[in-house]
């Protein structure tokens, strides 16, 4: 029996409890991709291009079962996998100290007590968008929450500064609560600052956010941001490809940022000094070719020069409202981000509105019908004054009553 078939054999109760009832996927290909994101740091090149050559089941067997350097580099250049064994030997000496099973069993039961999931390349909720990261992706995803919400689209990922200003977080706010509006999973890292911001703003507003964390799922981080993380869970979800037990630590957060940006659609700085960490989540966009935008700031604050930067050296694109940033995940083929038909008499509409009926306007929703009184709570009017403002809306077709409230039409 080989080092592996032990490990099914030995975990085989953890192993089910961490995955979904009814799951085809072989056993032995859940342990190993377990097993070899617990033994290595994420986007470790060297691993992804044995995964790639061997599979993960093949790779951790070779790697289990102390096969030396020279073997495993043959046997992967059968396969077409361009790694030295140079690369190997570097690689076998980070791993193999690692392994320890005892700890990998009470990660995995770790993760079974606080409900998380493990969600393999195999499985129809895994993210497709990860796999642009080639052998840097991921070789498992730890999730607690809905696993629907890794492929939800549209997908934005709203990403910023820690210290942020006022600024910034106001823009934060109007930002993530106007992509809801319009269907949007906002994802970001869960940090201080814009981060968290966004994903309150789009729980307020009733919507999907998804965090990824630079450590395991078991312990949310930052300690100050466990309710909120465990708000997000509820409803969306929050991920990480470290297992359960897994502090984070700054290497593991540069990595975490590479995963933001594949797993949206588009990423949008909306404010960073010169040395944020969210320029990286940029960069990582931009070698990816997802759109980039950036929200402008005062050019006295040095809380935007990293926003300014983007602007000026990556090409990004200026964004100003949750309409501009909604384009940019309209510019690759979101037909839920569409803007106006051809021909659409909506911007006309919209410049003879009250200033009442404006209010209205911006306080409906897209995807989640608003009622009276919410929509009284939101615009700061009276009922009366939103009923009259509803009338003129739906008379000119920028809104619609439905079952439960009101809604706004996209062409709005």
């Amino acid at each position: 029996m080989s080092a592996l078939e032990r490990t099914v054999d030995a975990s085989a109760a953890e192993l089910a409890a961490v995955r979904p009832a009814g799951s085809d996927v072989d056993p032995r290909a859940c342990a190993a991709a377990a097993t070899l994101g617990f033994v290595s740091e994420p986007g470790d090149g060297v691993l992804g291009r044995l995964v790639a050559a061997l599979g993960a089941i093949r790779t951790a067997e070779l790697l289990l079962d102390d096969r030396p350097a020279a073997e495993v580099t043959g046997e992967a250049g059968e396969h077409g996998a361009a790694v030295s064994v140079h690369e190997v030997t570097a690689g076998l000496q980070r791993w193999r100290p690692r392994r320890d099973h005892a700890a990998f069993a009470r990660g995995l039961a770790q993760a079974a007590r606080v409900g998380a999931r493990l969600v393999l390349p195999a499985d129809p909720e895994w993210p497709d968008g990860v796999d642009d990261l080639g052998v840097h992706a991921p070789l498992t995803l730890w999730l607690r929450g809905d696993v629907a919400s890794l492929t939800r689209r549209p997908s934005i990922a709203l990403v910023g500064a820690r210290a942020a200003t006022g600024y910034g977080e106001h823009v934060a706010v109007e930002a993530a609560a106007g992509l809801v509006d319009r269907g949007f999973c906002i994802v970001s890292g869960g940090a201080y600052g814009i981060d968290g911001t966004a994903h309150r703003s789009a729980l307020a507003s009733g919507g999907t956010t998804v965090a990824f964390l630079a450590g395991g799922v078991d312990r949310f981080y930052p300690v100050g941001h466990e309710a909120l993380l465990a708000r997000i869970a509820e409803t969306g979800a929050v991920v990480s490809e470290m297992p359960c037990g897994a502090a984070p630590t700054r290497w593991r957060f540069l990595q975490r940022n590479r995963l933001i940006a594949a797993a949206a659609q588009a990423t949008v700085v909306l404010e960073a000094g010169m040395r944020s960490g969210s320029l990286n989540t940029a960069g990582h966009a931009a070698a990816l070719g997802r759109p980039l935008g950036a929200m402008p700031g005062p050019v006295t604050s040095p809380a935007s020069a990293g926003c300014h930067r983007l602007l000026r050296e990556f090409d990004a694109v200026c964004v100003t409202d949750a309409a501009q940033m909604a384009e940019l995940v309209g510019a690759v083929g979101s037909p839920d981000a569409a803007g106006p038909e051809a021909g659409s008499t909506a911007p006309r509409a919209i410049e003879l509105l009250t200033s009442d009926e404006r209010r209205v306007l911006d306080a409906l929703g897209v995807r989640r019908a608003r009622t009276v009184t919410e929509l009284a709570t939101r615009s700061g009017l009276g009922t009366g004054a939103v009923l009259g403002a509803l009338g003129a809306l739906d008379a000119t077709g920028l809104a619609r009553r439905v079952d439960d409230g009101w809604v706004r039409l996209r062409s709005a």
